[in-house]
């Protein structure tokens, strides 16, 4: 079973170009959107379970510099 989550990024300012280019290098990154609000960027991502989300989020997405704070929120169930 996958396991599929959106992650919310506050990013530095003035960087969010190049830190969703680096996103588009991960092949669990489904989905990168910059977005109005709270944060600055969201990302859908796709693992083959948590194991593999928590090595995303641990070794890939916290080696970007310019990300100070992310929030992970797992999908329970899509509609459409």
């Amino acid at each position: 079973m996958s396991i599929e989550a959106y992650i919310m990024m506050n990013i530095k300012s003035g960087s969010e170009d190049e830190v969703c280019d680096k996103l588009k290098t991960y092949e669990e990154v489904e989905e990168i959107s910059t977005i109005y609000g709270e944060y600055d960027a969201i990302i859908k991502v796709k693992t083959v379970d948590m194991k593999a989300l928590d090595g995303f989020i641990i070794q890939k997405l916290r080696s970007i510099p310019n990300i100070f704070l992310t929030a992970t929120m797992l999908i329970a169930k899509q509609y459409k």
